[in-house]
């Protein structure tokens, strides 16, 4: 029962912790926007969604069998990779700047702002979720 409930709501609880993680790199992004040198990051939503689904429910981690291996849900020291282990990809850069800093604001304002009305999008779909489970299970009424 718990495993179809699981299953039930996978899905939207996939994308919701991928758009949280997603918002952090965003918003790392404009805080660092006059840091010298400093690259902006991304990931390639769609993509992360399929492989996290293809995972499916842990099915996708690795074992440890040695004290130095990264445990589960350990994010890489170096910053390639997201917990979970999604690739963090570099912005494309338009216009670069004098010192080194990739981050252009309007570009990074607009997929914050995106982004985040898509995780509102993605709550509001578990609500609906959770109320038609309620509505089932107390009969419809």
């Amino acid at each position: 029962m718990i495993g179809k409930l699981d299953d039930y709501l996978r899905f939207n609880e996939t994308a919701l912790s991928l758009r949280s993680q997603r918002q952090e790199l965003l918003a790392s992004n404009i805080a660092n926007a006059d840091t010298p040198n400093y690259k902006a990051r991304d990931i390639d939503f769609s993509n992360a969604l399929q492989g996290a689904l293809a995972k499916g429910s842990g099915g996708g981690q690795m074992a440890t069998t040695n004290a130095g291996h990264i445990g589960a849900g350990g994010a890489a020291a170096d910053g390639k990779t997201l917990a979970d282990g999604t690739p963090v990809l570099y912005r494309t850069v338009s216009q670069g700047a004098v010192d080194g800093n990739t981050v252009e604001m309007d570009t990074e304002r607009s997929q914050f702002a995106d982004n985040g009305l898509r995780y509102e999008a993605g709550i509001t779909m578990i609500n609906h979720q959770i109320r038609n489970l309620l509505a089932a299970i107390q009969g419809g009424q």
